[in-house]
């Protein structure tokens, strides 16, 4: 399917302002927690399992949690792998329907400069330079209320008319 085709024109929509940028980015912010917390917990449960076999040892670590917080080779590798579904979660939204749930919620879609979806290269360079949602500031003063992640990525934030 042509995603030109099923994006509205960015040129009929509003740009999204600061309110509903962080408003968004709140309810994403706790959707986010909840995935990272099924994540851990099935890093967790493997662990435990493996535990119980007797794959794996603490060797001297007090649980699997002092294990993957404070181990040379798994903390550095749980991280990643957290970091990994944050990453994740907002690339695959963005690229595929333009739009996270929290997004969805407040009726905001990022698209290209062309009114298309976003690619995932755009997709990490908002991610990266997002400053974890302080990027949304400067949309209190650019006239095209932009964020900045959304200056480096190429991407704006625009208000639907109505729900997708």
């Amino acid at each position: 399917m042509n995603s030109s085709a099923t994006s509205h024109h960015s040129a009929s929509l509003t740009q999204a302002g600061f309110g509903r940028r962080v408003a968004a980015l709140l309810y994403d912010g706790l959707i986010v927690i909840a995935l990272e917390m099924l994540a851990a917990g099935v890093v967790v449960a493997t662990l435990e399992a493996l535990l119980a076999f007797g794959v794996i040892h603490y060797a001297g670590y007090q649980d699997v949690s002092d294990m993957l917080t404070h181990h040379p080779v798994w903390s550095p590798v749980y991280v990643a792998y957290l970091a990994l579904v944050w990453i994740g979660f907002f690339t695959f939204f963005w690229v595929r329907a333009g739009q996270t749930l929290g997004m969805r919620a407040w009726k905001l879609e990022v698209q290209n400069l062309q009114g298309g979806r976003i690619t995932v290269s755009q997709a990490l360079i908002r991610l990266a330079t997002s400053g974890f949602g302080l990027a949304n500031l400067a949309a209190l003063l650019d006239p095209k209320k932009r964020g900045v992640h959304d200056m480096w990525a190429k991407t704006q934030v625009v208000v639907l008319s109505q729900p997708r």
